[in-house]
């Protein structure tokens, strides 16, 4: 099953407000995007993947991973993550009815296209499906089938809320890239420990605090 990949991102000003322990202000705008550029750069490279739509109203962002191969979706109904990644899967589902779609968060620095292949390839086996973050509280991936809603309840705790809506939740090995999303200086500190793609690791040149360690 090849899928179509519906990624969100908030403007970059406004993204990642969590990570002030770790990043100066001025720094994470464009922190932000290489983590964006990272994602979608492996995603893209991922062999069970046959294209990625960004839903973003930046337009540096759009920009950006347009470059890389991403179709820019404009976020028409300002209404947040959730309506953001339901207007993109409708836009997927425009151009090609029978997609499969899974939403993923942008902020996944350290993911691996082979990691991403073994949970879309676990995912292809129920209706809908998602993988929990790190954390086991959030969710980092929500994948439809052919013909399913994508029905999105990203947010705080969704992992119980993607469980509730009658998702498979996933529990595919050595996955860690895959449930590493970056909120925190925490969150970060874990990412570059697994390994960040380029465009975050060029990015650490900008920062202007350091990364807190584990109990720090």
């Amino acid at each position: 099953m090849q899928w179509s990949l519906v990624i969100p991102l908030k403007p970059l000003a406004r993204a990642k407000s969590r990570l002030a322990d770790a990043v100066a202000d001025g720094a994470r705008p464009g922190l932000v995007l290489a983590f964006a550029q990272d994602t979608v750069a492996a995603v893209l490279e991922c062999p069970e993947v046959a294209d990625v739509a960004v839903v973003t109203d930046d337009p540096v962002a759009g920009r950006a991973l347009a470059a890389l191969g991403a179709r820019i979706v404009p976020d028409e109904p300002a209404g947040g993550l959730n309506a953001a990644l339901a207007h993109g899967a409708s836009a997927v589902r425009a151009a090609c009815p029978e997609a499969a779609v899974a939403a993923l968060n942008a902020d996944l620095p350290a993911l691996r296209p082979a990691e991403l292949a073994r949970v879309l390839a676990a995912a292809a086996e129920f209706p809908r499906a998602f993988l929990a973050d790190a954390a086991a509280w959030g969710t980092t991936l929500l994948a439809a089938a052919p013909g399913r809603e994508l029905a999105p309840a990203f947010g705080g705790a969704s992992r119980a809320r993607h469980r509730a809506s009658g998702a498979a939740e996933l529990a595919p090995g050595s996955v860690e890239s895959v449930r590493q999303d970056v909120d925190t200086g925490e969150d970060l500190r874990v990412a570059l420990a697994l390994g960040v793609g380029p465009y975050t690791a060029a990015a650490s040149a900008s920062w202007t605090a350091p990364v807190p360690l584990a109990g720090q």
